[in-house]
């Protein structure tokens, strides 16, 4: 009874969303349902399983990440190289914004204990300090949209060694085919989960430990979050998302308070525009992140019968979490998205700036864990 108490909204809903909004709106929902419910389920987090690996010498969250990111290569290449002119990638330029924005954003998901994908579900799962971020990175999301354009005008560090005459995208697929464009970033993943797995072995050696055992909440959780992300860019035709949806929130927000954001560098313009008259439920990035958070919420209570009480985190620890989420909105913007728009999007559009992301991101999460442990965020 109360499982059927979870589903009967979820199923309301997505009669709710396809009658309102179309079938391939209620499909992007059901997508949703499953990303929140397999992120929950698996507790399959980028924020924990880059502090795991810096704070524990564990490297299976790592591996884990570069297991999905693989098999959304394997599955996302073909498409987007045979389905170019309905199927578009997640490819960006390698702008300072990009730099800049990523060791920002690692820095501030750790201090917030998730990224953006993180925040939604665990928000979804009952966490407050998520619901005290959820706004704040909202709020950072319109902002930083509407100083996207002046990041960009900075160029970026290729302009500045010569190497390119402005800030452009490097796609793999494009500039190499796409049988060179996925084998090099296979390699590029196998490289990055055998550093992840020499460095925490050579680490726990030192110290007489060994490494854990391989949850299989990795595996299973990379797996099925990879099968859902080809599913959605078929039926979106982009890459799944999430800082744009969001962004987008806090521009309706503001609109209906009587903003006129027609002058706007970003939110002036078409299509965005279009997309703060528009519902909701018309946005990509919206439906589907809607659903995440409901998504969260079954998995999370599937097999609990009460609600558990969760404790509020202290005031310092609440100032904390706006601040993070504010720095992480705005900083996503200029970063062309979270760990999933950027970073997993970017990757598996054969996109260098997905790779640029990690980098920089994962440098900003090594100062975010030593700030978290400073603060004693617990």
């Amino acid at each position: 009874m109360y499982r059927f108490l979870l589903l009967g909204p979820a199923f309301l809903g997505w009669i709710a969303v396809t009658l309102q909004a179309g079938l391939r709106a209620g499909f992007l929902l059901l997508l949703g349902l499953g990303f929140g419910a397999a992120l929950s389920a698996s507790r399959f987090g980028f924020t924990t399983g880059w502090r795991n690996l810096i704070v524990r010498k564990d490297p299976w969250g790592m591996i884990g990440q570069m297991i999905m990111m693989a098999i959304c290569a394997v599955l996302s290449f073909p498409l987007l190289a045979n389905f170019g002119h309905e199927i578009a990638g997640a490819v960006a330029p390698i702008t300072w914004g990009l730099v800049i924005g990523a060791v920002l954003f690692g820095f501030a998901m750790q201090l917030a204990d998730g990224c953006g994908s993180g925040t939604l579900y665990k928000a979804g799962a009952s966490s407050p300090t998520s619901w005290v971020v959820l706004p704040a990175f909202i709020a950072g999301s319109f902002v930083g949209a509407s100083h996207q354009h002046a990041w960009e005008s900075l160029g970026g560090p290729l302009q500045a060694i010569g190497l390119q005459q402005e800030a452009a995208p490097i796609d793999l697929i494009t500039a190499s085919g796409m049988p060179i464009a996925l084998t090099l970033t296979l390699l590029g993943c196998a490289a990055v989960a055998a550093a992840s797995y020499l460095y925490a072995k050579r680490s726990t050696t030192q110290t007489g430990h060994q490494i854990p055992a391989v949850p299989s909440r990795w595996v299973w959780g990379a797996v099925v979050i990879a099968v859902l992300y080809a599913i959605h860019l078929v039926v979106a035709g982009q890459p799944w998302g999430i800082v744009y949806g969001l962004g987008l929130w806090g521009a309706k927000f503001v609109t209906a308070l009587g903003a006129d954001l027609s002058a706007d560098t970003f939110w002036g313009v078409a299509p965005h525009i279009e997309r703060i008259s528009e519902p909701v439920l018309w946005d990509v990035t919206s439906v589907t992140n809607i659903g995440l958070l409901y998504g969260a919420l079954i998995a999370n209570r599937w097999n609990t019968d009460a609600i558990t009480r969760r404790s509020w985190p202290s005031a310092t620890q609440l100032l904390i979490s706006i601040f993070a989420g504010c720095l992480m909105g705005y900083s996503a913007r200029l970063a062309y998205g979270c760990n999933v728009g950027a970073y997993l999007g970017g990757v598996a559009s054969g996109s260098i700036h997905g790779w640029i992301w990690f980098a920089f991101a994962f440098l900003g999460s090594i100062g975010g864990v030593a700030a978290r442990m400073k603060a004693r965020i617990e």
